[in-house]
């Protein structure tokens, strides 16, 4: 029958089943997919104190010798993807004991938390959890050895050559390599992982990596999230707000940036005139309109400033107004840097604050700041 429920098996009087402390005390339902069947193995995150992301099942030793001691906490051990995953409390402080140094060699030894399932794996005879050490082989330059099936790996110990009780034992300072990782539930945030490269479970997982802020798995690759914000090139259209006296760019230089985060849009708009630049036949109020980047939540009476530029000694500021909600117009704000009173007032166009001509300099400098009518993407 492949169709398989738990908690059916109620515990007897012989101490066969699961208990009500057992349940409690078991991360029931603390399951992240790595797979159809199987889980995301690893420790429950969190500290007494909230300030360590993972306090359970961390592994040290407090002074010269050979035992070390396995801090309570709770996990998810996933075995065979036939077996499922078992959760495990361990709720005492543990020590565990290494045996004595090689004579030659120093060795690394793991830490694991281990599940005996006698019903998945009849050659131990064991139906029991339990945390003990999985001795390395002895090397010149040694390597963990492999984490066995139903076990999930603490921490990595280097014994040296000739450690032991009598010469001072091992050096807890710098021996353990932590290697816990921490498990959720599912649609959860996973707490900072080591190695960085561990590939998500499914698109739309997320994880924290500290100081980096949130990832998010896109099915190929962790992503900042949000995603971070990209400058765009944009190049405006350029029209009248009566559709007549329409100028052109002709061979005018545009540079153009913006980039959208949320609701707000910022955006840079230069632009350089040039010898086939049409200003527009100079009618009256046919005032210069230019497209945004992205539509606006509406009109506004100023979201930045222009600099505006004829030759080489008129120069004006200018507003930059959103007249619509989907254009943005320039109304001139003061005279001449050298005193001289405007002669011409109001937004431009092909005649304010003066007659354009070609080789004129237009920027938008700065930088021009609105709200957008619908969030980036």
């Amino acid at each position: 029958m492949p169709v398989r429920t738990a908690w059916l098996l109620n515990r007897t009087e012989d101490g066969a089943g699961q208990s009500r402390a057992d349940t409690r005390l078991a991360p029931t339902g603390t399951m992240t997919p790595a797979g159809q069947l199987a889980s995301r193995d690893g420790v429950i995150p969190g500290s007494p104190d909230g300030a360590w992301a993972l306090s359970g099942l961390y592994v040290y030793g407090q002074s010269a010798g050979m035992t070390a001691t396995v801090a309570s906490g709770r996990a998810v051990v996933q075995g065979d993807e036939s077996a499922g995953a078992y959760p495990v409390a361990l709720t005492e402080y543990t020590p565990v004991t290494f045996a004595d140094g090689d004579p030659d060699n120093p060795r690394i030894d793991l830490v694991v938390l281990r599940v005996y399932d006698e019903t998945q794996d009849t050659s131990s005879g064991r139906t029991e959890a339990a945390v003990e050490i999985v001795q390395g082989t002895p090397a010149a330059t040694p390597e963990a050895p492999a984490t066995p099936r139903a076990a999930l790996a603490l921490a990595a110990v280097l014994v040296p050559a000739g450690a032991s009780e009598g010469t001072g034992g091992i050096d807890w300072n710098s021996a353990v390599s932590d290697l816990r990782r921490a498990t959720v539930a599912v649609g959860g945030i996973v707490p900072e992982d080591w190695p960085r490269d561990i590939p998500g479970s499914y698109p739309g997982q997320y994880r924290d990596v500290g100081a980096g802020g949130l990832q998010r798995w896109d099915g190929t690759a962790w992503q900042p999230y949000p995603p971070t914000p990209r400058w765009q090139e944009w190049t405006p259209r350029w029209t009248t707000n009566t559709g007549a006296g329409t100028p052109s760019f002709g061979n005018a230089t545009v540079e153009c940036r913006y980039v959208h985060t949320g609701t707000l849009v910022h955006a840079s708009f230069n632009v350089y005139f040039g010898s086939t630049t049409v200003f527009g036949t100079g009618g009256t109020g046919d005032n210069w309109r230019f497209s945004l980047p992205v539509r606006a939540s509406g009109a506004s009476q100023a979201v930045g400033f222009a600099g505006l530029q004829n030759g080489s000694r008129a120069r004006r500021i200018a507003r930059i107004r959103l007249t619509t909600a989907d254009h943005l117009e320039l109304e001139v704000s003061s005279g001449d840097v050298d005193g001289t009173a405007a002669a011409h007032s109001g937004l431009v166009d092909a005649v304010t604050p003066w007659n354009w001509s070609s080789g004129s300099y237009m920027q938008i400098a700065g930088t021009l700041v609105y709200e957008s009518a619908e969030p980036a993407e």
